[in-house]
């Protein structure tokens, strides 16, 4: 049983919501990844986050973009934490989603990362159910510490060569 739901609406989401499926698989969480229009196929949209809870679901991420009412829908709907993805549009750069998702109305809250953020999204999600899972904490623990290690390595050979040759 999954225990994050990824949605897009649109397939031109998908290189954004891969960056979070890629996390949770790293951090061995489980998932599925769906394409679902909350615009163009409403009744589908309402079926999948009206039982998302009984599929298991702990956290939704959605993605989100020109209109952006993937992430708001799924929350009014989803009793459990929905995370937006603001989508990088090429009409106004994702600024739009942005203010969408995070300006949402009271009672219906969706924690938002940056544009394109789905990396940030994964984890965000990975953090959630860490709250209730040891395992996941661990993992998220050592995924920090690896990120630390990068950064040292990245220094040190920056320290070897000098910039010019970096």
């Amino acid at each position: 049983m999954a225990q994050v739901g990824i949605v897009m609406g649109s397939d031109s989401d998908m290189p954004v919501m891969a960056k979070a499926a890629d996390i949770l698989k790293e951090l061995g969480i489980s998932y599925e990844m769906r394409i679902i229009s909350a615009h163009r196929e409403p009744d589908e949209f309402f079926e999948y986050a009206k039982t998302a809870e009984e599929k298991g679901f702990k956290v939704i991420i959605a993605g989100a973009g020109m209109a952006a009412h993937l992430p708001g829908m799924c929350a009014a709907i989803f009793p459990m934490p929905v995370i937006g993805i603001p989508m990088h549009t090429t009409s106004l750069g994702g600024r739009d989603s942005l203010y969408s998702i995070v300006q949402m109305p009271t009672g219906i809250p969706v924690a938002t990362v940056a544009i394109n953020g789905g990396a940030n999204a994964g984890i965000l999600a990975a953090k959630i159910l860490a709250t209730s899972d040891k395992e996941i904490l661990s993992k998220l623990k050592a995924y920090t510490a690896s990120l630390k290690d990068s950064v040292v390595a990245k220094d040190a050979r920056l320290q070897k060569v000098g910039y010019e040759a970096y």
